[in-house]
C-alpha cells in the first residue's frame, strides 16, 4: 500500500489533469516515481533538471500536460531554461521541489539551497505554495496545476520531507 503522501500526490497529479512527467531521482519522491506510470502519466527519467525542463517544454508542446519532480537542489541548475523558455514562450509546467536543507537537515551541503530555494523562486517571479499538511498538499498541487496551464507559466510546490512523515488519517 501506497505511503500518504505517495497517495495524496498521485491522486492530485491524476485530478489536475497531469499525464506526463519528468524527474530527476529523489528519495522523498521515489514511491510517487515507482507508481506513475499505474495512474496512466507517462513518466521520463532524466539525468538533469534543465533537461526535464526541456523534455517537459516539448511534451506540452505534444499535448501533454507535464510536471517536473526534482530536489530544490536542482533548482539552480533549470532556472535559466525556466526563464529562457518557459517564461519567455509561455510554457506551462507544474514543479514538485522536494525541500532539503531545512529543520533537521543532515548534510550540510544542502543548507545554502535549502535558504535560497524561496528567495530564488521570488526573484524569478515564479509563483510557489508551501504546503503545512498532506490536504493542503493536495489543493495546492492541483491549484498549481490549474494556475500554470491557466497562465501558461512554471508553477512550484514545495513539498517539505516532514510531509512525508505526516499520517493521512487525520
Amino acid at each position: 500500500m501506497p505511503s500518504s503522501l505517495a497517495r495524496v500526490l498521485l491522486s492530485s497529479l491524476v485530478e489536475a489533469g497531469v499525464d506526463f512527467a519528468v524527474s530527476v531521482p529523489d528519495t522523498l519522491f521515489a514511491e510517487v516515481l515507482e507508481k506513475l506510470e499505474s495512474v496512466g502519466i507517462m513518466h521520463v527519467p532524466v539525468t538533469r533538471e534543465e533537461e526535464g525542463v526541456g523534455v517537459a517544454a516539448g511534451a506540452y508542446l505534444g499535448g501533454k500536460r507535464p510536471v517536473i519532480l526534482m530536489q530544490n537542489s536542482g533548482l539552480g541548475n533549470c532556472m535559466n531554461a525556466l526563464l529562457s523558455l518557459n517564461k519567455t514562450f509561455g510554457i506551462p509546467l507544474l514543479m514538485l521541489i522536494s525541500q532539503r536543507g531545512g529543520r533537521g537537515e543532515k548534510i550540510v551541503a544542502q543548507i545554502p539551497m535549502g535558504e535560497a530555494t524561496i528567495p530564488l523562486l521570488k526573484a524569478a517571479c515564479i509563483p510557489f505554495y508551501v504546503p503545512e499538511s498532506l490536504r493542503q498538499l493536495e489543493e495546492h498541487v492541483v491549484g498549481a496545476a490549474k494556475r500554470a496551464w491557466r497562465e501558461e507559466i512554471p508553477v512550484a510546490v514545495i513539498v517539505r520531507r516532514e510531509l512525508g512523515e505526516e499520517d493521512r488519517s487525520d
